[in-house]
């Protein structure tokens, strides 16, 4: 048996994806450089797809005429690999949630640290961002075409979508999603675990934008109850921190300082 019989044989039999490791042992014996040499040949002819550091996907026909295979066909595969926990994230949990405003070009996948280490030359398409833990009581699943996946709960993405902005291309790309994803949001009640992975500032950064900014009242009115619940010490911190621009004005019930201007996308 070749190596591209082997492949096609494992995803005949419901394994969408292999390891250097896999292939290792499949072909004990069989010289290193063969190995590499093979699947180099194969990924050339877009039967398999290099997506980690010695982890592939068997290219499925359907996704073959673009040569891409989406992230989330194989990001569970991909994490019990790096022995990680994880869940989908940012704009992509939006997107699960529906309301992502528009698909998102990347595909954001939130772990433990270490932080992981793949070039985007190897995978241009994932983002990753890291936690001390991932949450597993705010994450909710759903099938994919190959496994359960996991993604953040609509309260869980509205804080990642402040804390890690950066990564979405700022506050006023968070405000544009927060504003479809505050019909599923729920502030009033069993947040205390949702603030014990985040930091006050960031509470109070999202509290602003859905008080000050959606105009979503009641929202912000249940979060600063549980804020005030959660904490009786609330210091003036910037809106953002990726700013310089001078400050316009204070917001004194969310002690932001307000130091960027944030404006939401037509939908």
């Amino acid at each position: 048996m070749t190596i591209r019989e082997w492949t096609k044989s494992r995803q005949i039999n419901g394994y969408p994806t292999f390891s250097l490791e896999d292939v290792r042992k499949g072909f004990n014996g069989m010289p290193e450089q063969i190995i590499s040499n093979e699947l180099f040949r194969l990924s050339s002819q877009k039967i398999i797809q290099p997506v980690y550091r010695g982890f592939y996907v068997i290219m499925p026909p359907h996704y073959a005429a673009k040569g891409i295979i989406p992230p989330i066909y194989y990001v569970n595969q991909l994490m019990a690999y790096l022995h990680k926990p994880y869940y989908i994230s940012l704009l992509s949990a939006a997107e699960l949630l529906g309301a992502a405003h528009q698909r998102p070009q990347k595909f954001s996948i939130t772990t433990i640290f270490p932080k992981t280490t793949v070039s985007t030359s190897k995978n241009n398409l994932l983002i990753w961002s890291y936690r001390r833990e991932v949450p597993q009581n705010l994450l909710l699943s759903k099938n994919s075409e190959t496994d359960i996946v996991y993604y953040s709960n609509a309260e869980l993405t509205a804080i990642d979508l402040v804390q890690y902005e950066q990564y979405i291309g700022g506050l006023s790309r968070a405000a544009t999603v927060l504003e479809e994803l505050a019909e599923q949001t729920d502030f009033s009640k069993d947040v205390e675990k949702l603030f014990a992975i985040t930091s006050i500032p960031t509470i109070q950064r999202l509290g602003y934008i859905l008080d000050e900014v959606l105009q979503e009242k009641a929202q912000a009115n249940n979060l600063y109850e549980q804020l005030r619940t959660y904490t009786k010490t609330i210091r003036f911190v910037l809106l953002s921190i990726r700013h310089k621009e001078l400050l316009t004005d204070k917001n004194d019930r969310w002690k932001i300082n307000v130091n960027a201007t944030i404006e939401i996308d037509d939908i």
